[in-house]
């Protein structure tokens, strides 16, 4: 069995987007998924054990990217930080959120299982 890719989900207070992008991943044989905010209002803020814990980050607008390289950059040592674009439209679990995550990630991640 190859190792899981561990996947970091980040947004800003980590309400919906986020929890539901790590959330479609719960019952991955192949990813591991977490999320974070960057909000000082976040459920989970993020900090740099998440960061260093993770394979890939996915932010979901490009000022989530900007605050990571800016609060969180020693940390970073030159991981992939993937802007998906999804603006903060969507409730949690929201069918048209997760279809638009899946069209999204499917170029970044194995989406098979």
């Amino acid at each position: 069995m190859s190792a899981r890719t561990k996947v970091l989900f980040v947004c800003s207070r980590n309400q919906w987007r986020s929890p539901t992008a790590e959330a479609m991943f719960k019952n991955s044989q192949t990813i591991d998924a977490r999320s974070a905010g960057t909000s000082p209002k976040a459920r989970v803020r993020v900090s740099d054990k998440h960061v260093r814990w993770a394979d890939i980050i996915f932010a979901m607008e490009k000022h989530h990217s900007r605050q990571l390289i800016e609060r969180l950059h020693d940390h970073l040592d030159g991981k992939r930080i993937v802007v998906l674009h999804i603006p903060d439209d969507y409730q949690f679990m929201d069918e048209a959120l997760i279809e638009l995550l899946r069209d999204k990630l499917a170029q970044h991640l194995d989406m098979t299982d």
